[in-house]
C-alpha cells in the first residue's frame, strides 16, 4: 500500500494504512444496534482512551457524539438510517451485507475489499448489491477489489478482471477480453466438444421429460 508491503502486518495496521474489508460470511456485532455497528468504526482512532470510556469524560462524550452523527449520516447515505435502532441480526440478509460494507467505509479506506459479497443472496438482492457497489465507487471515490464467483455480477460492475484457475492467473483484462479468452472458456466452460456433449445430454434429458409428460 503506497509502495510499502503490508503482508505480516496486523489487521489494525492494515486498516490504518487505508484498506478495509468485508467477509464472505457476514461478521457483525449481531446483538448490537445498527448504529453501534457503524459508530465503533468511527471511534477506532478516538483519543479519550480506556479511562475516559470508563469515567465518561467530556472528551469521551464529544467523540462519542461526533461518531454517532457521522454514523447516522453514513447510514442515511446507504439507505439504512430508518433502521439505525434495529438489532443488527434482525435485518434482512441483504441489509446485513449493506451494514457490513457501511462499517468498512466508516474507517475511511482508500481500498475496499469485498470477499464474495453476493454469497447467499437472492436475485433481487444481487441486483441491489450491483447498484450499491457502483454507488460506493462514485460517491466515496474508493478503489474496490471484488472476489466473486457470480459472473453476472462481476461482468456488470468490474472494469478489470483477473481470472484464476487452481490458483494460477490465466487471464487479465476487461470483461469483454476475459469473456473471449480461450483459456477462460476452456477452464470454466470446457472445450467445444465437452460443451456440445453437455448440450446433447441436456437436450436428450429434456426430450425424455417432454415425452414422459
Amino acid at each position: 500500500m503506497g509502495g510499502k508491503r503490508i503482508d505480516g502486518l496486523s489487521p489494525v495496521k492494515i486498516n490504518h494504512a487505508g484498506i478495509a474489508r468485508t467477509f464472505q460470511n457476514i461478521r457483525l456485532f449481531r446483538i448490537c444496534p445498527v448504529l453501534d455497528n457503524v459508530t465503533v468504526a468511527y471511534t477506532r482512532s478516538a483519543e479519550h482512551g480506556l479511562v475516559g470510556t470508563i469515567l465518561r469524560t467530556p472528551k469521551f462524550a464529544r467523540e462519542r457524539s461526533k461518531a454517532e452523527m457521522d454514523g447516522l449520516e453514513l447510514l442515511r447515505t446507504l439507505s439504512l438510517e430508518p433502521k439505525a435502532d434495529y438489532v443488527a441480526k434482525n435485518l434482512p440478509y441483504g441489509e446485513q451485507r449493506r451494514l457490513e460494507i457501511a462499517r468498512a467505509l466508516a474507517t475511511g479506506p482508500k481500498i475496499l475489499l469485498l470477499d464474495e459479497p453476493a454469497a447467499g443472496m437472492n436475485p433481487q438482492e444481487k441486483i441491489e448489491l450491483m447498484d450499491l457497489i457502483r454507488f460506493i465507487r462514485d460517491r466515496f471515490g474508493v478503489g474496490i477489489l471484488l472476489i466473486e464467483h457470480d459472473m453476472r455480477l462481476v461482468m456488470n460492475v468490474c472494469e478489470r478482471i483477473t481470472v484464476l484457475d487452481h490458483g494460477e492467473t490465466i487471464a487479465v483484462g476487461t470483461p469483454a477480453e476475459v469473456q473471449a479468452n480461450p483459456k477462460v472458456i476452456e477452464a470454466y466452460l470446457g472445450s467445444r466438444r465437452k460443451r456440445n456433449a453437455i448440450r446433447r445430454h441436456d437436450g436428450t434429458k429434456s426430450a425424455q421429460r417432454k415425452k414422459g409428460m
